[in-house]
Protein backbone atom coordinates (compact mmCIF):
# COMPACT_ATOMS: atom_id res chain seq x y z
CA UNK A 1 0.00 0.00 0.00
CA UNK A 2 2.82 2.32 0.08
CA UNK A 3 2.00 5.74 2.08
CA UNK A 4 -1.29 5.93 0.20
CA UNK A 5 -4.21 6.08 2.75
CA UNK A 6 -7.69 4.23 2.14
CA UNK A 7 -10.46 6.32 3.66
CA UNK A 8 -12.75 3.58 5.37
CA UNK A 9 -16.66 4.07 6.82
CA UNK A 10 -17.53 1.37 9.36
CA UNK A 11 -21.05 1.27 9.85
CA UNK A 12 -22.08 -0.86 13.05
CA UNK A 13 -25.27 -1.72 14.06
CA UNK A 14 -24.99 -0.97 17.50
CA UNK A 15 -22.09 0.60 19.62
CA UNK A 16 -19.16 -1.30 21.10
CA UNK A 17 -21.37 -2.11 23.66
CA UNK A 18 -23.16 -4.94 21.79
CA UNK A 19 -20.79 -7.97 21.25
CA UNK A 20 -21.37 -8.22 17.74
CA UNK A 21 -20.71 -4.92 17.00
CA UNK A 22 -17.39 -4.71 19.36
CA UNK A 23 -15.93 -8.11 17.88
CA UNK A 24 -16.26 -7.72 14.29
CA UNK A 25 -15.87 -3.97 13.82
CA UNK A 26 -14.39 -2.13 16.29
CA UNK A 27 -11.85 -4.83 17.35
CA UNK A 28 -11.09 -5.28 13.46
CA UNK A 29 -10.94 -1.12 13.80
CA UNK A 30 -8.26 -1.16 16.16
CA UNK A 31 -6.27 -3.47 14.54
CA UNK A 32 -6.16 -1.15 11.30
CA UNK A 33 -5.50 1.87 13.12
CA UNK A 34 -1.44 3.27 12.29
CA UNK A 35 -1.80 0.77 8.86
CA UNK A 36 -2.25 2.98 6.16
CA UNK A 37 -5.75 3.33 6.77
CA UNK A 38 -8.18 6.37 7.88
CA UNK A 39 -10.60 4.81 9.45
CA UNK A 40 -14.32 6.95 10.55
CA UNK A 41 -17.61 5.08 12.09
CA UNK A 42 -21.47 5.68 12.52
CA UNK A 43 -23.05 3.02 14.75
CA UNK A 44 -27.08 3.45 14.00
CA UNK A 45 -28.35 2.35 17.27
CA UNK A 46 -27.83 3.97 20.51
CA UNK A 47 -26.41 2.48 23.25
CA UNK A 48 -29.45 2.85 25.54
CA UNK A 49 -31.18 0.62 22.87
CA UNK A 50 -29.53 -2.32 23.87
CA UNK A 51 -30.07 -2.08 27.65
CA UNK A 52 -34.00 -0.95 27.21
CA UNK A 53 -34.40 -4.36 24.82
CA UNK A 54 -32.25 -6.13 27.26
CA UNK A 55 -34.52 -5.44 30.61
CA UNK A 56 -38.02 -4.95 28.89
CA UNK A 57 -37.61 -1.27 29.04
CA UNK A 58 -39.98 0.26 26.41
CA UNK A 59 -38.10 1.71 23.55
CA UNK A 60 -37.83 4.99 22.87
CA UNK A 61 -39.35 5.67 18.95
CA UNK A 62 -38.07 9.27 18.58
CA UNK A 63 -34.42 8.28 19.63
CA UNK A 64 -35.05 5.22 16.84
CA UNK A 65 -36.66 8.13 14.22
CA UNK A 66 -33.52 10.13 15.13
CA UNK A 67 -31.19 7.34 14.24
CA UNK A 68 -32.78 6.84 11.15
CA UNK A 69 -31.75 10.86 10.49
CA UNK A 70 -28.35 10.20 12.08
CA UNK A 71 -27.52 7.56 9.13
CA UNK A 72 -28.60 10.20 6.75
CA UNK A 73 -26.28 12.21 7.95
CA UNK A 74 -23.06 10.36 8.15
CA UNK A 75 -23.72 8.73 4.71
CA UNK A 76 -22.81 12.32 2.98
CA UNK A 77 -20.07 12.45 5.38
CA UNK A 78 -18.90 9.21 5.02
CA UNK A 79 -15.74 8.00 2.28
CA UNK A 80 -16.20 5.79 -1.02
CA UNK A 81 -15.17 2.68 0.86
CA UNK A 82 -18.13 1.20 3.34
CA UNK A 83 -17.99 -1.91 5.43
CA UNK A 84 -21.68 -2.86 6.83
CA UNK A 85 -23.29 -4.76 9.49
CA UNK A 86 -25.97 -6.74 7.63
CA UNK A 87 -27.85 -3.45 6.07
CA UNK A 88 -27.59 0.63 6.41
CA UNK A 89 -31.61 1.15 7.23
CA UNK A 90 -33.37 -2.10 9.65
CA UNK A 91 -36.91 -2.15 7.64
CA UNK A 92 -36.47 0.09 4.81
CA UNK A 93 -36.21 -1.90 1.24
CA UNK A 94 -33.15 -2.37 -0.73
CA UNK A 95 -34.26 0.57 -3.14
CA UNK A 96 -33.85 3.16 -0.57
CA UNK A 97 -30.22 1.58 0.38
CA UNK A 98 -29.21 1.36 -3.02
CA UNK A 99 -29.88 5.74 -3.44
CA UNK A 100 -26.31 6.05 -0.97
CA UNK A 101 -24.60 2.83 -2.33
CA UNK A 102 -24.28 4.24 -6.09
CA UNK A 103 -20.99 5.33 -6.69
CA UNK A 104 -19.51 3.22 -3.27
CA UNK A 105 -17.82 0.22 -3.10
CA UNK A 106 -19.24 -1.61 0.38
CA UNK A 107 -18.41 -5.06 2.16
CA UNK A 108 -21.25 -6.54 3.88
CA UNK A 109 -20.69 -7.97 7.48
CA UNK A 110 -23.07 -10.79 8.33
CA UNK A 111 -22.96 -12.66 12.54
CA UNK A 112 -26.49 -14.11 11.98
CA UNK A 113 -28.92 -15.68 9.57
CA UNK A 114 -30.85 -12.33 9.42
CA UNK A 115 -32.32 -13.20 6.83
CA UNK A 116 -34.79 -14.68 8.86
CA UNK A 117 -36.15 -11.37 10.69
CA UNK A 118 -37.35 -10.28 6.95
CA UNK A 119 -39.20 -13.81 6.14
CA UNK A 120 -43.05 -12.84 6.65
CA UNK A 121 -42.37 -9.04 5.42
CA UNK A 122 -43.08 -9.13 1.51
CA UNK A 123 -41.09 -5.85 0.81
CA UNK A 124 -38.16 -6.69 2.84
CA UNK A 125 -38.04 -10.55 1.77
CA UNK A 126 -35.36 -10.19 -0.98
CA UNK A 127 -33.28 -7.09 0.41
CA UNK A 128 -30.10 -9.33 1.98
CA UNK A 129 -29.92 -10.54 -1.31
CA UNK A 130 -29.80 -7.66 -3.28
CA UNK A 131 -27.51 -6.17 -1.08
CA UNK A 132 -25.01 -9.72 -1.03
CA UNK A 133 -25.61 -9.31 -5.21
CA UNK A 134 -24.37 -5.84 -5.42
CA UNK A 135 -21.59 -5.72 -2.87
CA UNK A 136 -17.85 -5.47 -3.66
CA UNK A 137 -17.74 -8.29 -1.22
CA UNK A 138 -18.97 -10.60 1.91
CA UNK A 139 -17.73 -10.91 4.96
CA UNK A 140 -19.73 -14.00 7.20
CA UNK A 141 -19.10 -15.73 10.75
CA UNK A 142 -19.87 -19.28 9.66
CA UNK A 143 -20.53 -22.06 7.06
CA UNK A 144 -23.97 -21.63 6.62
CA UNK A 145 -24.02 -17.90 5.37
CA UNK A 146 -21.11 -18.91 3.42
CA UNK A 147 -23.32 -21.08 1.51
CA UNK A 148 -25.92 -18.56 1.16
CA UNK A 149 -24.07 -15.93 0.12
CA UNK A 150 -21.77 -17.77 -2.47
CA UNK A 151 -24.82 -17.90 -4.67
CA UNK A 152 -25.47 -14.55 -5.37
CA UNK A 153 -21.46 -13.42 -5.04
CA UNK A 154 -18.51 -14.61 -5.26
CA UNK A 155 -16.23 -12.23 -3.78
CA UNK A 156 -17.20 -13.76 0.28
CA UNK A 157 -14.58 -15.52 2.78
CA UNK A 158 -15.27 -16.90 5.98
CA UNK A 159 -13.72 -14.88 9.43
CA UNK A 160 -15.46 -16.01 12.59
CA UNK A 161 -16.48 -13.68 14.94
CA UNK A 162 -12.95 -13.90 16.79
CA UNK A 163 -11.74 -12.95 20.45
CA UNK A 164 -8.61 -11.61 21.35
CA UNK A 165 -5.88 -14.27 23.13
CA UNK A 166 -4.31 -11.54 25.35
CA UNK A 167 -7.91 -10.96 27.04
CA UNK A 168 -7.83 -14.44 28.50
CA UNK A 169 -4.35 -14.58 29.31
CA UNK A 170 -4.72 -14.18 32.85
CA UNK A 171 -4.49 -17.21 35.34
CA UNK A 172 -7.91 -17.58 37.80
CA UNK A 173 -8.93 -19.85 40.42
CA UNK A 174 -11.90 -22.28 39.37
CA UNK A 175 -15.37 -21.81 41.51
CA UNK A 176 -15.46 -23.89 44.34
CA UNK A 177 -18.88 -25.62 43.32
CA UNK A 178 -19.01 -27.24 39.85
CA UNK A 179 -20.28 -24.75 37.54
CA UNK A 180 -21.64 -24.09 34.23
CA UNK A 181 -21.57 -21.61 32.42
CA UNK A 182 -23.63 -19.81 29.72
CA UNK A 183 -22.97 -16.13 28.36
CA UNK A 184 -25.21 -14.30 26.32
CA UNK A 185 -28.04 -11.84 26.12
CA UNK A 186 -31.91 -11.97 27.68
CA UNK A 187 -33.60 -12.31 24.42
CA UNK A 188 -31.02 -15.68 23.59
CA UNK A 189 -32.25 -16.82 27.37
CA UNK A 190 -34.78 -18.70 25.83
CA UNK A 191 -32.50 -21.24 24.69
CA UNK A 192 -31.42 -21.84 28.38
CA UNK A 193 -35.66 -21.64 29.34
CA UNK A 194 -36.34 -23.90 26.59
CA UNK A 195 -33.90 -27.04 27.73
CA UNK A 196 -34.82 -26.19 31.54
CA UNK A 197 -35.85 -29.81 32.23
CA UNK A 198 -32.00 -30.44 31.71
CA UNK A 199 -30.90 -28.56 34.28
CA UNK A 200 -33.80 -29.33 36.78
CA UNK A 201 -33.10 -33.50 36.36
CA UNK A 202 -29.60 -32.89 36.34
CA UNK A 203 -30.10 -30.78 39.69
CA UNK A 204 -31.01 -34.15 41.30
CA UNK A 205 -27.82 -36.06 40.04
CA UNK A 206 -25.08 -33.43 40.85
CA UNK A 207 -24.35 -30.48 42.83
CA UNK A 208 -23.60 -27.81 40.51
CA UNK A 209 -24.35 -24.07 39.83
CA UNK A 210 -25.43 -22.76 36.31
CA UNK A 211 -24.21 -19.42 36.36
CA UNK A 212 -25.90 -17.10 33.33
CA UNK A 213 -23.63 -13.76 32.30
CA UNK A 214 -26.23 -11.97 30.80
CA UNK A 215 -28.35 -9.32 32.77
CA UNK A 216 -29.28 -9.53 36.60
CA UNK A 217 -32.63 -8.83 35.34
CA UNK A 218 -33.12 -12.28 34.49
CA UNK A 219 -33.42 -13.27 38.43
CA UNK A 220 -37.26 -13.04 37.57
CA UNK A 221 -36.89 -16.11 35.36
CA UNK A 222 -35.12 -18.64 37.21
CA UNK A 223 -36.00 -21.94 36.69
CA UNK A 224 -37.36 -23.58 39.73
CA UNK A 225 -35.30 -26.29 41.29
CA UNK A 226 -31.54 -24.87 40.00
CA UNK A 227 -29.41 -23.43 41.87
CA UNK A 228 -28.22 -20.40 39.73
CA UNK A 229 -26.57 -17.35 39.94
CA UNK A 230 -26.92 -14.39 37.84
CA UNK A 231 -24.19 -11.92 36.78
CA UNK A 232 -24.57 -8.48 34.91
CA UNK A 233 -22.32 -8.44 31.66
CA UNK A 234 -20.27 -6.04 31.24
CA UNK A 235 -16.87 -5.72 28.67
CA UNK A 236 -15.01 -6.00 31.53
CA UNK A 237 -15.91 -8.70 33.96
CA UNK A 238 -17.05 -11.58 31.13
CA UNK A 239 -13.79 -13.19 30.81
CA UNK A 240 -13.33 -12.87 34.43
CA UNK A 241 -16.72 -15.15 35.17
CA UNK A 242 -15.88 -17.18 32.36
CA UNK A 243 -12.95 -18.63 33.85
CA UNK A 244 -14.04 -19.73 36.83
CA UNK A 245 -16.56 -21.71 35.44
CA UNK A 246 -16.10 -25.66 34.79
CA UNK A 247 -17.64 -26.18 31.37
CA UNK A 248 -19.41 -24.05 29.03
CA UNK A 249 -22.69 -24.98 27.52
CA UNK A 250 -24.53 -23.68 24.35
CA UNK A 251 -27.99 -25.12 23.96
CA UNK A 252 -29.74 -24.51 20.78
CA UNK A 253 -33.06 -24.86 19.04
CA UNK A 254 -33.14 -26.37 15.71
CA UNK A 255 -34.52 -23.38 13.53
CA UNK A 256 -33.38 -21.21 11.15
CA UNK A 257 -32.14 -18.63 13.08
CA UNK A 258 -29.90 -21.06 15.42
CA UNK A 259 -28.70 -22.64 12.17
CA UNK A 260 -26.90 -19.12 11.45
CA UNK A 261 -25.16 -18.26 14.30
CA UNK A 262 -21.64 -17.70 14.40
CA UNK A 263 -21.28 -19.77 17.85
CA UNK A 264 -19.30 -17.15 19.76
CA UNK A 265 -20.55 -18.29 22.76
CA UNK A 266 -18.51 -21.96 22.65
CA UNK A 267 -15.31 -19.72 20.99
CA UNK A 268 -15.15 -17.51 24.48
CA UNK A 269 -15.55 -21.01 25.99
CA UNK A 270 -12.86 -22.10 24.11
CA UNK A 271 -10.15 -19.24 24.93
CA UNK A 272 -11.73 -19.25 28.67
CA UNK A 273 -10.06 -23.12 28.78
CA UNK A 274 -13.47 -24.81 29.59
CA UNK A 275 -15.12 -28.33 28.27
CA UNK A 276 -17.34 -27.29 25.74
CA UNK A 277 -21.18 -29.11 25.38
CA UNK A 278 -23.93 -28.01 22.94
CA UNK A 279 -26.68 -28.29 20.37
CA UNK A 280 -25.69 -29.98 17.27
CA UNK A 281 -26.79 -27.02 15.44
CA UNK A 282 -25.06 -24.99 12.94
CA UNK A 283 -21.66 -24.17 13.46
CA UNK A 284 -21.71 -25.85 16.89
CA UNK A 285 -21.00 -29.12 14.97
CA UNK A 286 -17.97 -26.76 13.46
CA UNK A 287 -16.56 -25.65 17.04
CA UNK A 288 -17.34 -28.24 19.42
CA UNK A 289 -14.60 -31.70 18.25
CA UNK A 290 -16.16 -34.46 19.97
CA UNK A 291 -14.01 -36.11 22.68
CA UNK A 292 -11.40 -33.83 21.80
CA UNK A 293 -12.87 -30.30 23.27
CA UNK A 294 -16.20 -31.24 24.55
CA UNK A 295 -19.67 -32.83 23.38
CA UNK A 296 -22.45 -32.83 20.70
CA UNK A 297 -25.97 -33.43 22.49
CA UNK A 298 -29.43 -33.42 21.21
CA UNK A 299 -31.18 -35.55 24.14
CA UNK A 300 -31.48 -35.02 27.50
CA UNK A 301 -30.31 -37.84 28.50
CA UNK A 302 -27.15 -37.32 26.58
CA UNK A 303 -27.05 -33.79 28.01
CA UNK A 304 -27.37 -34.78 31.41
CA UNK A 305 -24.66 -37.87 30.67
CA UNK A 306 -22.14 -35.95 29.39
CA UNK A 307 -21.99 -33.07 31.85
CA UNK A 308 -22.41 -36.10 34.80
CA UNK A 309 -19.46 -37.22 33.18
CA UNK A 310 -17.25 -33.72 33.41
CA UNK A 311 -18.46 -33.43 36.66
CA UNK A 312 -17.25 -36.77 38.00
CA UNK A 313 -14.02 -37.02 36.15
CA UNK A 314 -11.48 -34.42 36.71
CA UNK A 315 -8.81 -35.60 34.62
CA UNK A 316 -11.08 -35.68 31.44
CA UNK A 317 -11.99 -32.36 32.15
CA UNK A 318 -8.77 -31.08 32.44
CA UNK A 319 -7.23 -32.79 29.05
CA UNK A 320 -10.57 -31.34 27.25
CA UNK A 321 -9.88 -27.90 29.11
CA UNK A 322 -6.34 -27.92 27.75
CA UNK A 323 -7.81 -29.03 24.10
CA UNK A 324 -10.00 -25.85 24.18
CA UNK A 325 -7.29 -23.64 25.11
CA UNK A 326 -5.41 -25.06 21.90
CA UNK A 327 -8.09 -25.11 19.96
CA UNK A 328 -8.84 -20.58 20.28
CA UNK A 329 -6.08 -19.39 17.95
CA UNK A 330 -8.25 -20.75 15.20
CA UNK A 331 -10.99 -18.28 16.23
CA UNK A 332 -8.62 -15.34 17.36
CA UNK A 333 -7.80 -11.92 15.62
CA UNK A 334 -4.30 -13.15 16.01
CA UNK A 335 -4.92 -15.71 13.21
CA UNK A 336 -7.79 -13.81 11.20
CA UNK A 337 -6.36 -10.17 11.29
CA UNK A 338 -4.04 -10.69 8.29
CA UNK A 339 -7.09 -12.56 5.96
CA UNK A 340 -9.49 -9.82 7.17
CA UNK A 341 -6.54 -7.22 6.30
CA UNK A 342 -5.95 -8.66 2.63
CA UNK A 343 -9.25 -9.38 1.86
CA UNK A 344 -10.46 -5.44 2.44
CA UNK A 345 -7.29 -4.46 0.57
CA UNK A 346 -7.80 -6.29 -2.12
CA UNK A 347 -11.47 -5.38 -2.46
CA UNK A 348 -11.31 -1.63 -1.99
CA UNK A 349 -8.35 -0.96 -4.53
CA UNK A 350 -5.63 0.84 -2.52
CA UNK A 351 -4.41 2.28 -6.04
CA UNK A 352 -6.88 5.04 -5.63
CA UNK A 353 -6.61 7.94 -2.18
CA UNK A 354 -10.88 7.57 -2.59
CA UNK A 355 -12.45 10.26 -0.06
Amino acid sequence: MGNIMTNITFFTKYTSQSATSRYRSFFYMRQLLNKNYNLSTHSFLYSEYLENIYNNKPKKNLKIVFAYFGQLFSLFTASKNLIIENELFPFLPYWFEKLFLKNRRYILNFDDNVWDNYTNKFWLQNKYDKLVKHADGIMVANDFLLQKVKQSNSNCIKVPTTIDLDDYSEKVEKNSVFTLVWIGTPVTYRYIESHSEIFRELATKIDYELCIIASEELKSRTIDGVNMNFVEWSPESEVYYLKHGHVGIMPLDDDAFSQGKSAFKLIQYLASGLPLVGSPVGENNRVIKENENGYLVSTKEQWIDKIEMLYQDHELREQLAENSQKDAINYSIQKYFPLYKGFIDTTFDSSENLA
